[in-house]
């Protein structure tokens, strides 16, 4: 069953390649959806994909590149939106 989550990553996520990453990240995992930096610092995507497959991409978020420091996750569960692949945006 495909799920759709809203996810916001907070800390040291922008500047470290973390939306470049996520997106590596995601083609592995046949993740869709996409990312962009906040003007806050935070870095949000939409995913879309299995249960298990959002599983292993929710854990690689919790520690991102080597470079991030991730000091929280915030998931929220959303409607499905047919998106084609997983794209890095701009603000």
């Amino acid at each position: 069953m495909l799920k759709h989550f809203n996810i916001t990553i907070t800390g040291r996520v922008q500047g470290v390649s973390f939306r470049a990453n996520a997106l590596n990240e995601a083609q592995k995992l046949r993740i869709s959806g996409f990312t962009r930096n906040e003007p806050n610092g935070d870095v949000y995507m939409e995913a879309e994909g299995s249960s298990e497959d959002l599983t292993h991409f929710l854990e690689w978020c919790g520690h991102g590149p080597l470079l991030a420091k991730v000091e929280r996750i915030l998931v929220e569960e959303g409607e499905l939106i047919p998106f084609s692949g997983f794209e890095i945006r701009k603000n």
